[in-house]
C-alpha cells in the first residue's frame, strides 16, 4: 500500500487521488504529485540553454553585464572557470566565480552558458 503525502497548505493527511491530481477534502487544494528526480531538477541550477551546472564547471558570459558600482563591464564571451554554486541565493546571483581583470563577484545563471 502506497501512502500519498500530507496536503502541502493545510498538512492533512486526508489527501486522495482524483486521476493525476491529488486532492485534499479539508482545504480543497489540488496539486500534481512530484517524484524525487523531478524536485531535484526542478532544483538544479541550470545555465542559459538548460544545461545543468556543476561545482568548478567552466561558463561563458552571454550577454554585456554592467558590474554595480563601478565603470567595468563583462563583455560577451568571457571565460569563467571553475564557479562555484549558490544553492539558495535569494536575490538570484547564483554563481560565485573569480573573473580575470575584475575579481570575485556573483553571476545569475541566466547570463551564462556552459563550455
Amino acid at each position: 500500500m502506497t501512502t500519498l503525502p500530507n496536503c502541502p497548505k493545510c498538512n492533512s493527511e486526508y489527501t486522495y487521488e482524483d486521476g493525476t491530481l491529488l486532492v485534499c477534502p479539508e482545504c480543497a487544494y489540488e496539486w500534481t504529485p512530484t517524484t524525487e528526480a523531478q524536485q531535484e531538477d526542478a532544483s538544479a541550477i541550470k545555465d542559459a540553454n538548460g544545461n545543468i551546472l556543476n561545482e568548478g564547471d567552466s561558463v561563458t558570459v552571454i550577454k554585456d553585464l554592467k558590474v554595480k558600482g563601478s565603470s567595468l563591464v563583462i563583455k560577451i564571451g568571457t571565460k569563467v572557470k571553475n564557479i562555484r554554486l549558490i544553492e539558495d541565493a535569494t536575490d538570484g546571483h547564483n554563481i560565485d566565480c573569480k573573473i580575470d581583470g575584475i575579481g570575485g563577484m556573483k553571476l545569475k545563471s541566466e547570463f551564462v552558458k556552459k563550455l
